[in-house]
């Protein structure tokens, strides 16, 4: 899928009435205010996607019951869940007092089912007494997340954070040793123990545990407003929480730690509470809000 231009929103509110493509020229923020054009974003309205936006710094905009402000530069990011509504309301609140309110329709998409078997049967049922750890670290993640890094390092774009085969896709359906569980939120990377992982795009390392129960390694990196990617199983942790890393930065290794039966890297996405997929996220272009 080819992210596409989206939400020229006219001071009016009336929907776009181009659709224009990555390679068309567009104006910073503020040149855009100055030509009554307040806002512009770039992403799809579909399940699982994100949307990257600029516009007057100090807007807000809300899309369902999530909002993000736009920073100094006027970059803010949003996402849509796994599933969405059929329909999303996106609301744009200018420092003006100015709103502008449109209804776009979400995408729904089909997901597979995957039955993953082999997986150590400790972390389909964990023992009793494993159960105090996994409190434990659900918390330490829960906290993680709440991080607003005051970058922006999702504006740079994203590039995939390891080589690798795709083994595993956003948003199927598991049976782990043929039980139930949550959809799958990540794309996975399937490559020998120790192949490298680098950071997608720039952020500050909010979590990095050498051995966690289900996920064995795993960094969690803030990109900016709490657009958050999660690195798992990984073999080897490079970097410790409050790290600033750049774009192309090594993190660590891929391993087969937690949940895993073979060495890959399960690289996920969250904001908010919305659990985006970072196949989609690769597609996105800044560059083109600039």
């Amino acid at each position: 899928m080819i992210a596409t231009m989206i939400l020229w929103a006219l001071q009016s509110g009336d929907p776009i009435a181009d659709v224009l493509t990555r390679d068309a020229e567009y104006p910073l923020a503020s040149e855009a205010v100055e030509a009554t054009e307040p806002y512009a974003c770039i992403g799809d309205f579909t399940e699982g996607a994100a949307i990257i936006c600029r516009s007057v710094p100090g807007t807000v905009i809300s899309l369902g019951d999530q909002s993000a402000t736009a920073d100094d530069e006027g970059w803010l990011i949003l996402g849509l869940n796994r599933d969405s509504d059929a329909e999303m309301t996106m609301t744009v609140q200018l420092p003006s007092g100015e709103q502008i309110r449109d209804v776009y329709p979400v995408a729904q998409r089909e997901y597979d089912i995957q039955r993953v078997d082999g997986v150590p049967p400790r972390t389909v049922t964990p023992p009793e007494e494993a159960l105090a750890l996994i409190r434990e670290q659900s918390r330490m993640k829960a906290a993680a997340y709440t991080s607003r890094w005051e970058g922006a390092g999702f504006a740079d774009g994203f590039i995939a954070p390891a080589n690798g085969v795709i083994s595993g896709v956003y948003g199927s359906q598991r049976f782990y040793n043929g039980e139930p569980r949550r959809p799958h939120y990540g794309l996975d990377f399937a490559n020998d123990a120790g192949t490298p992982v680098f950071a997608p795009a720039d952020g500050v390392v909010t979590l990095a545990h050498p051995d966690m129960y289900y996920e064995g390694g795993l960094i969690f990196i803030d990109h900016g407003q709490g657009f958050t990617s999660a690195f798992l199983h990984l073999g080897a942790v490079q970097v410790e929480v409050g790290d600033v890393v750049a774009q192309g930065d090594q993190i660590g290794e891929i391993g087969s730690g937690g949940r895993a039966t073979g060495a890959h890297l399960d690289w996920r996405i969250k904001w908010r509470n919305r659990y985006i997929d970072p196949a989609l996220v690769l597609e996105l272009d800044p560059a083109s809000l600039r």
